[in-house]
């Protein structure tokens, strides 16, 4: 708009969407997929976060998840919106091809957008059924789902992850472990246009529990948790990024982490619980190449048979990849925060009070 003076000048719509806009903290794509990552939990987040190769978009979205701070809910479920859309437009391209998949998300975001949106389904793999509750939590699913009928129950955990279904499982009554297990085996192909209309009402009935307070997601801390479920070549990837990037922020992170190293700082009673959760072979490849201290704070917590076994697995292995070693070792720092999760183990940091000053 150009007033007499020959000025450009606002429109009172496009002054009140610039105002909406300025209020926004979530903009940049990168900044959305970070929201996203964030709602969608560590676990989820650390596998997609590894399956980017893009290094440059790999480091921007992890110092975004570092940045955001607090996400408010307006932002959030925006965010999660267009994400939805883009994930139902794959529905679209398989129900009337390309052009009625491009009409649908044209009307909301315009062609332009719409054809980035189809560039990014034509990578999608097609969504399981009843993927909206993989993030729910497990007692909160067996509460509800306890009392509807077992053939649905038995439905529903044949197509969620096998992890989270025997979360599920071992919450719900015996007598109906036992008939929705039988159910689950029983259980026959399903018509796909049934299990549609079954996923729909689900997804509607159950919506509440995917209900999550975000007011305080994003930060170093939300940062800490995704890394700590990603494979060991990413999370090393990532914080040497951040260590050039962002020295106090890489600190803050790895404060709030547990990594391979760190295991010199678990006590012995902990090493002696971790030796009974892992196996011997693993050990010994996830000692490969590993500091002295490290393999002497293992050999001083065992027998000295095992001991000696140990060295000889580590000596027959010979030279090893190290893809292998890394894989070796995350699991192994899994067994690790699993123990912790269970109060099996304490893992405590020095602070800086605790430090010995000479």
């Amino acid at each position: 708009m150009t007033a007499p003076n020959g000025k450009n000048t606002m429109g009172i719509e496009e002054i009140k969407k610039a105002k909406e806009e300025a209020k926004k903290t979530i903009t940049r794509p990168s900044q959305k997929v970070a929201a996203l990552l964030i709602a969608l939990g560590p676990s989820t987040a650390s596998e997609i976060l590894k399956n980017i190769k893009d290094e440059d978009l790999l480091e921007q979205i992890t110092l975004d998840i570092a940045n955001l701070g607090k996400i408010s809910d307006e932002d959030l479920n925006e965010v999660l919106l267009e994400f939805k859309t883009v994930f139902q437009a794959k529905n679209y391209v398989a129900q009337g091809g390309l052009s009625y998949a491009k009409q649908l998300l044209s009307q909301t975001y315009g062609e332009q957008e719409a054809s980035k949106m189809l560039e990014k389904v034509n990578a999608m793999v097609n969504t399981n059924p009843f993927y909206f509750l993989n993030e729910a939590d497990p007692s909160q699913l067996a509460n509800t789902f306890a009392s509807e009928n077992p053939q649905l129950l038995a439905l529903i955990l044949a197509y969620l992850r096998p992890e989270l279904s025997a979360q599920v499982l071992a919450f719900l009554p015996p007598d109906v472990q036992a008939v929705v297990s039988m159910r689950i085996a029983d259980m026959t192909p399903t018509n796909p246009e049934i299990l549609s209309t079954i996923e729909d009402i689900v997804e509607r009935k159950f919506s509440a529990l995917l209900v999550q307070d975000f007011s305080n997601a994003g930060g170093v801390e939300s940062l800490a948790n995704i890394l700590n479920c990603c494979d060991r070549g990413t999370e090393k990837n990532i914080m040497e990024w951040l260590d050039i990037e962002n020295q106090k922020m890489a600190q803050e992170v790895r404060d709030l982490m547990f990594v391979f190293e760190d295991i010199i700082i678990l006590d012995d009673r902990a090493i002696q619980r971790l030796l009974r959760e892992i196996d011997t072979k693993q050990l010994a490849l996830a000692l490969k190449g590993t500091k002295d201290e490290i393999k002497d704070k293992i050999f001083k917590n065992m027998s000295e048979r095992a001991k000696q076994m140990l060295t000889d697995d580590m000596e027959y292995l010979g030279p090893v990849r190290a893809k292998e070693v890394q894989e070796a070792q995350t699991g192994i720092v899994n067994a690790i925060r699993n123990l912790e999760a269970t109060g099996e183990i304490t893992i405590t940091r020095a602070s800086v009070e605790d430090e010995l000053i000479e």
